[in-house]
């Protein structure tokens, strides 16, 4: 790929993040899953970038992309972090389409040159480079979501073609969805509450949908922004982990049997 060879040692010096792909649109996919804000905090270390959004101090969104997913990850520093508009970014990922043409790939290096400096990206596709500058800004303070797996008292593994189809039977006039689990009857059970009255879903544990299904105690999630939610689980590749303590967390393999991943965190009421 000649984005790869047009910088010698001296330049890389220059910049306290370089990283590389030869396809572009593997990294928009993640960044997508989790695009419900404009603006989005980057972290980077020597294992990857990790780019989180929240809401409100309720909602977390995180996608993690391993260094290894890069056909070039070089850091200077022990850690990067900055604060970028997430809407902007993606705008400049897809600026030779979102559609790709077959046989063609959009190539991709991000450049950063440290605190004040605009992310730098070199997109090329078909011989002809597109150079993006966007403005960078002070990284806010994100919330630690440090969930123990030893306190953690259910967690069940579905099949996302199946959640797919079970929220798009729901009814999305409403505000609210809630979900329970149960280590008895309803045992998995989703429930909006709209104009049209209350929708209930019901799955065994025993269901195709559920992979694994682990429940010591009954717990009753609400979660408010139910329309975007659902909007975004309805895009969930593989299969997706439910976890009431920590929310939601999905996968989507990559190139060469790496993996990026793509994890919602939700905190919400939660009920005995």
């Amino acid at each position: 790929m000649p984005l790869l060879t047009q910088y010698n040692e001296e330049e890389y010096e220059q910049y306290c993040l370089v990283a590389s792909l030869d396809n572009v649109r593997n990294l928009s996919t993640v960044l997508k899953a989790i695009h419900f804000r404009e603006h989005a905090t980057c972290f980077a270390t020597k294992n990857g970038i990790k780019v989180t959004v929240e809401n409100a101090k309720c909602v977390q969104a995180n996608a993690f992309i391993q260094a290894d997913v890069f056909q070039e990850f070089v850091i200077q520093e022990e850690s990067v972090t900055f604060r970028i508009n997430l809407t902007i970014l993606l705008d400049c990922l897809s600026i030779f389409g979102s559609s790709p043409t077959p046989g063609t790939l959009t190539a991709l290096r991000m450049c950063y040159q440290g605190y004040g400096h605009p992310l730098m990206l070199f997109l090329e596709e078909g011989g002809v480079v597109t150079v993006c500058k966007i403005t960078t800004q002070e990284p806010e303070e994100t919330l630690d979501f440090d969930f123990c797996s030893t306190n953690v008292m259910n967690k069940i593994i579905l099949q996302s073609e199946g959640l797919r189809e079970a929220f798009s039977e729901l009814d999305m006039t409403g505000d609210v969805l809630q979900i329970t689990v149960s280590p008895d009857k309803p045992y998995f059970r989703l429930s909006t509450f709209g104009n049209a009255g209350n929708s209930h879903l019901d799955y065994p544990k025993d269901s195709d949908l559920v992979e694994a299904f682990h429940c010591d105690k009954t717990q009753v999630n609400r979660i408010s922004d139910v329309k975007y939610s659902c909007k975004t689980w309805l895009q969930l590749p593989e299969g997706v982990g439910y976890d009431p303590l920590s929310g939601l967390e999905w996968t989507l393999s990559e190139r060469d049997g790496e993996q990026e991943v793509a994890q919602w965190v939700n905190v919400v009421p939660v009920q005995a």
